[in-house]
């Protein structure tokens, strides 16, 4: 088990400081969120990486019904810290969507009407960006702010 541990946590790309992000730098799904594939009581499956990094962490898997909140809005960070995952209900993950604005009605969140393949484009374009560049914040932090370093500016 130690092995899938390792082999996870080479997968991290950890930003300096206490609240930097720990970014995911494999496997993204269509929705915009990782993807860790391990064996796990001898067959393979597919685990969230954010919530495997969360059950290292604490030791505790996850109860029935409780969902991680990524308090971040990075779907790829997977820093077990209350400043990026908690766990808790359905219920609160959907009223944090709605606090941050970032439900289909949201009027500030920065991908607000962006469809799921977008969404998951972005992500990928963090990781990429991760990978190629290592912890850069001129890349990196436009990219995480969705904003696309490459596009011109207006002045």
């Amino acid at each position: 088990m130690a092995e899938s541990h390792d082999r996870f946590w080479s997968k991290v790309l950890k930003g300096p400081g206490p609240e930097a992000h720990w970014v995911w730098t494999a496997a993204v799904a269509d929705d915009g969120y990782g993807r860790y594939f391990l064996r796990q009581d001898g067959r393979d499956t597919s685990v969230r990486p954010h919530r495997y990094a969360y059950e290292l962490a604490t030791g505790v898997p996850l109860r029935e019904g409780e969902v991680l909140r990524q308090v971040c809005n990075i779907p790829i960070c997977v820093r077990p810290d209350p400043r990026h995952l908690i766990a808790g209900t359905q219920r609160e993950n959907m009223l944090d969507r709605a606090w941050d604005g970032r439900h289909a009605n949201g009027a500030t969140w920065r991908w607000r009407g962006v469809g799921r393949e977008l969404f998951a484009a972005r992500s990928r374009a963090l990781r990429d960006a991760a990978l190629a560049h290592g912890w850069d914040p001129a890349i990196l932090g436009p990219l995480r702010r969705g904003i696309d370093p490459e596009a011109p500016t207006l002045f």
